[in-house]
């Protein structure tokens, strides 16, 4: 393949690159003009992409409500932050005993994760679990502690990750030179891993921040839900009393246009979070997945 034939395949993949990040962010862009669109607009006409009515209701709507709105803010920032530490803290120390092949214990371990993945133990056994031992129901754990290893797939991205990026060498090297395990793993394994570690921390982030099916199964405290969890409330509340023919009711709700507005704040985060990680994200994927 000469130059020209080179070129030229590179701007046809940057253009067909643009043109899936262009409908990638087509959805985003919807719920944004939505939430700026006229609640009688939306009703009548459907969502466009171009506001019929331009209308700052819903966000007015959101500011007379701020307190509960941020109350369920921080609740969501807390369980996010918390919970992202916590678990990939767990799932970077569990993995790496299964990417050591001196570990006799890592056939059995690596079984057990893998069979997390494909078997579960239900809903009813794990409510009754959580509530009745774990006594997690109306605490801020209930948010947190279902999803600190709920995913094995994360534990064998990082087992992978380690196993082709750090050498049986140099931990041989560091035990020569005195040091243990424990010390083995955060001063010399962390410091190489930054790239995985910043990759289980975006997914998990993500999956702590946009959970709600946590809070709708083990709270009832008000004070404890969720942004997420707020705003899938609001849409049970308004499908109820349409499906039960009470429009006088359902039009004192928050309507489509308000909904948007809650999912452009609850998204917004991640949008800007995202960038900062993005490198190491990609990097994490590609070297950590392929064994």
């Amino acid at each position: 393949m000469n130059y020209q034939e080179s070129r030229l395949w590179r701007y046809g993949a940057h253009g067909i690159l643009l043109l899936l990040s262009m409908a990638a962010l087509l959805p985003v862009v919807l719920m944004i003009m939505s939430s700026i669109t006229e609640e009688t607009s939306i009703v009548a006409n459907g969502y466009s992409f171009v506001p019929e009515t331009f209308s700052l209701s819903a966000y007015h709507y959101l500011w007379n409500h701020a307190a509960q709105l941020t109350r369920a803010y921080g609740v969501t920032l807390v369980v996010t932050v918390t919970g992202t530490v916590i678990s990939v803290t767990m799932i970077a120390m569990l993995a790496y005993p299964l990417s050591r092949r001196d570990y006799p214990l890592k056939s059995l371990f690596s079984f057990m994760v893998l069979f997390t993945m494909l078997f579960n133990g239900g809903l009813v056994p794990t409510y009754l679990f959580y509530t009745q031992f774990l006594n997690v129901k109306n605490t801020i754990f209930a948010l947190i502690v279902p999803n600190l290893l709920m995913n094995g797939f994360l534990v064998f991205i990082a087992r992978s990750f380690y196993m082709i990026t750090i050498p049986p060498a140099l931990l041989e090297a560091a035990k020569i030179d005195g040091a243990g395990e424990i010390r083995t793993f955060y001063t010399i394994v962390l410091p190489l891993a930054k790239p995985v570690l910043a990759t289980l921390g975006l997914l998990q982030a993500i999956t702590y921040w946009n959970d709600w099916f946590n809070g709708l199964i083990y709270l009832t405290d008000p004070k404890l839900f969720t942004i997420q969890y707020l705003l899938n409330q609001m849409n049970s509340n308004i499908q109820f009393l349409a499906s039960n023919n009470l429009g006088n009711l359902s039009s004192m709700l928050p309507g489509e246009s308000v909904r948007m507005a809650i999912a452009v704040i609850g998204v917004l985060p991640l949008i800007l979070a995202y960038p900062l990680f993005q490198n190491y994200f990609v990097k994490g994927i590609t070297l950590g997945a392929v064994k």
